[in-house]
């Protein structure tokens, strides 16, 4: 039997800096996937696994990976949650192009927080969204948060990382102050959606075509970046049906 890996084995050490460093990730073209359900995900959707490391009381992911046990107690000084699944696998990244013929597309633009960006792509698969776009200045989409909000949506939906002029779309910048009501919008065509960052928006020059609003009412000024994007592909969904009615 394999000797279980101790927290200073050079793999473990990888593993550790994959989870909690964007440029190692970057560098090295792998990130992790937490728990046998998003791991599961990944494989049924193509993404090449390159080892599972398992806790004790865990038990690996059947494929061709290798299998790695660890430690006791090492998983919870690696792990990046408090209460770590028995299970981490370390997955090849991919950096798809825009599909060719989409037509709807949410863009991020500068988003920080990786929960928002995966709960984005996990509404974007929902709403039957062609791609998710990530602008220069946003989180990692391989962050071990984005990847557990996702939900393993990341698995399914091209998340590319372009500037807002090479998306190649109608863009409808979003705003809490200005523009059409999302409901008053037309939505139906080929379109780019784009979120501003949470805590400044869309830059006022920003270089879309036009600009919606959700209106809200009390003191809230604006709903949250992911609650939006929700809201507003939805949205363009539900226009988009009833024209082909």
């Amino acid at each position: 039997m394999t000797e279980a890996l101790t927290f200073a084995n050079p793999q473990v050490q990888r593993l550790r800096r994959l989870l909690g460093r964007r440029s190692s990730r970057s560098e090295e073209g792998a990130f992790v996937v937490e728990g046998a359900s998003l791991l599961t995900q990944a494989l049924d959707a193509g993404w090449d696994v390159e080892v599972q490391f398992v806790a004790a009381g865990g038990e690996p992911v059947e494929c061709d990976a290798p299998v790695l046990r660890l430690g006791p107690n090492v998983i919870e000084r690696v792990a990046s949650t408090q209460t770590p699944q028995p299970l981490l696998a370390v997955v090849r990244t991919r950096r798809p192009a825009m599909p060719a013929a989409a037509s709807l597309v949410l863009v991020a633009d500068r988003l920080g927080d990786p929960g928002n960006a995966g709960t984005i792509i996990r509404s974007a698969e929902a709403a039957g969204a062609d791609a998710v776009v990530l602008t220069p200045g946003s989180v990692d989409p391989f962050n071990p948060k984005v990847v557990r909000a996702s939900a393993g949506s990341l698995f399914r939906v091209p998340v590319v990382e372009a500037s807002l002029d090479e998306i190649g779309l109608r863009l409808l910048g979003t705003s809490s102050h200005h523009g059409a009501v999302y409901t008053d919008a037309d939505l139906a065509g080929p379109l780019a959606i784009v979120v501003g960052n949470e805590a400044h928006g869309l830059p006022a020059d920003a270089p879309v075509g036009a600009w919606v609003t959700i209106p809200s009412c009390g003191a809230v000024e604006s709903l949250n970046a992911a609650m939006a994007a929700t809201l507003l592909l939805f949205e363009a969904v539900r226009q988009r049906r009833e024209r082909r009615q």
